[in-house]
């Protein structure tokens, strides 16, 4: 079994921040436009320092970046960074398609054998 340094591992990082709704109501305010701390609190009714811990680990996560302009902060979506997990997960969508197709044709199988009259 291969072990992996959760540090590093993107992908946990990426799973750690969907995880929690409050960051996935965060980028989905953000796939709109940037916007600043403040104005992604409001909608929360979240405080500045509140909000700012979710973004931190949405930031650390790769789906985020956060731009320095004069005194506020711009947050924007990085969407290059579900990628990762959007393949990852497609793997497994393919592989539930795969089993669920057998099945269908299992049951369909079963389904003409039973309609089939007896000799």
């Amino acid at each position: 079994m291969v072990k992996y340094d959760t540090q590093s591992d993107r992908l946990s990082n990426t799973f750690a921040a969907l995880a929690d709704p409050t960051r996935r109501e965060i980028l989905l305010y953000l796939v709109s436009g940037e916007a600043t701390v403040k104005e992604l609190a409001e909608p929360f009714n979240m405080s500045l320092p509140g909000i700012s811990k979710h973004l931190k680990v949405l930031e650390k996560a790769g789906l985020i970046e956060r731009g320095r302009e004069a005194q506020w902060r711009p947050c924007k979506i990085r969407p290059e960074g579900l990628k990762e997990a959007s393949g990852w997960l497609d793997h497994y969508r393919h592989f539930w398609e795969e089993s669920l197709d057998r099945l269908d044709a299992y049951l369909q199988q079963l389904q003409a054998k039973n309609k089939e009259p007896e000799k």
